[in-house]
């Protein structure tokens, strides 16, 4: 699972892109009992969402017509600029090459070989989220691609990640490990085939945050009384949790999940 060490490759950071801060505000606030703490000019505006006063997630702006509304997951480098030059050589693009943010640390956005944007971030005084794995928190990441294999690919060659494969009745599922990673306790993510996630499809190549909760039917009711919307019911996973997909009212997409606890 995700460690806050944060390993080379690991998520390390997550933002939102919305058209309307305020707005994202009101239904994170209400969903998860985030606080917005806005940024200043010196970064564009670029704010932060805190959970009990540590950072669970940045914030920006995108103006209608600049983007569509979307979560976006950043992967922890000790050089944003080596690993833009091998996102290139692996068959991936730069949406914008890496950049310093004061002395917070240096960021860059890529698209993978298979069409799916992601971010790095090298850090600076900021070392990455304040909390994980808790309830409101980042707990896990799913890259939703038309081509399992090359993605995986990928993303061996861009940060070394290790993959192992998880049977389940009918199928498996791709999960993902850092580099050192030995054993399947330290997953942070899974590759899940873009035609078998009727709900995921229509977004095209990318990554889907998930969000732990204490109960998933609770979050999805209120998802959709805050002005969000259900796209996957509560679903029961065996062995690892109750699911579902949700989207921000904005449109943007993410997931939640009361993860199953491990017997003693």
């Amino acid at each position: 699972m995700l460690d806050p060490s944060f390993e080379t490759g690991a998520p390390n950071w997550i933002d939102l892109g919305t058209p309307d801060i305020d707005a994202a505000t009101a239904f994170y606030h209400g969903l998860f009992g985030w606080e917005l703490v806005p940024g200043g000019p010196e970064i564009g505006g670029y704010g932060t969402y805190q959970l009990r006063g540590r950072t669970v997630a940045g914030v920006m702006t995108v103006p209608e017509g600049k983007g569509k509304p979307a979560w976006s997951v950043y992967f922890q480098t000790p050089d944003a600029d080596a690993t833009a030059r091998t996102v290139r050589q692996a068959g991936g693009t730069a949406a914008f090459p890496p950049m310093d943010v004061l002395d917070y640390g240096r960021m860059g956005g890529f698209t993978d070989s298979t069409g799916a944007y992601f971010g790095v971030w090298q850090p600076g005084t900021n070392t990455g989220l304040g909390v994980i794995m808790e309830p409101g928190a980042l707990i896990w990441s799913e890259l939703y691609t038309p081509d399992v294999p090359a993605a995986a690919g990928f993303f061996t060659t861009v940060f070394g990640w290790q993959t192992g494969e998880m049977k389940y009745p009918g199928g498996s599922y791709t999960m993902l490990r850092p580099a050192d990673g030995d054993s399947d306790e330290s997953a942070f993510g899974g590759l899940v085939p873009l035609d078998r996630a009727t709900g995921e499809a229509a977004a095209g190549p990318h990554w889907l945050p998930y969000f732990c909760v204490d109960d998933t039917d609770t979050a999805a009711a209120d998802a959709e009384r805050l002005g969000g919307r259900v796209t996957m019911a509560a679903t029961d996973v065996q062995e690892v949790g109750r699911i579902a997909f949700l989207a921000d009212p904005a449109g943007a997409a993410f997931a939640v999940i009361k993860p199953v606890m491990p017997q003693a």
